[in-house]
């Protein structure tokens, strides 16, 4: 028997992208900014900057660091968790800067992150953040990520998030993989 009009749900798989999108009653589950990946095992999703990918299952979220910061949130009992990554803007010729601006957009961005975690993982109750970045050749750039990375782990902290101790580093480019189910965060330069 088919489900009433009321019960149906949509399911759109994007085959090259391998992200699975789900709503029901007519109204999109997925905010703009997010998407939500279930059933992925095995899978491997690449997270661009200034994005944030949500998962379920099995699923390796990986990026590469490059004057950027991951925030890697995860409940390693419910197997759920999210990549977000931001870039790190720093300027060559100006002295260390963040703009009110720049900061609320970051701010926003985890705030955006952690609201879409909560609604594809109800259930998720302890969830723990780990801070990986990678810090550009430029002299001032350990002040600007350093002040970026004091206001994400505020930010965290008061939305009821184990933040874990930041891993920064400055050199080559960092490749990051991140297994939500797991909680296993590995970089690698």
């Amino acid at each position: 028997m088919f489900p009433t009009q009321a019960e149906r749900i949509g399911i759109f798989y994007a085959c090259f992208v391998r992200q699975f999108i789900v709503w029901t009653g007519g109204r999109a589950c997925a905010r703009p900014a997010a998407v939500y990946n279930w059933g992925m095992a095995g899978a491997e999703i690449q997270v661009a900057p200034d994005r944030f990918e949500v998962t379920s299952g099995g699923a390796l979220l990986v990026a590469e660091l490059r004057s950027a910061i991951a925030v890697c949130v995860y409940d390693a009992d419910k197997e759920c968790g999210a990549l977000l990554h931001l870039r790190l803007m720093v300027r060559q010729s100006k002295p260390a800067d963040v703009t009110d601006t720049t900061l609320a957009t970051e701010l926003l961005m985890v705030h955006r992150c952690l609201e879409a975690l909560r609604e594809a993982a109800p259930g998720a109750r302890q969830l723990q953040a780990r801070i990986v970045a990678h810090l550009a050749d430029a002299p001032h750039a350990r002040g600007v990520s350093e002040t970026v990375i004091k206001l994400v782990h505020h930010y965290l902290v008061d939305a009821g998030v184990e933040v874990l101790p930041e891993d920064v580093a400055q050199g080559p480019v960092r490749a990051l993989r991140f297994r939500p189910s797991m909680g296993w965060v590995h970089t690698r330069a």
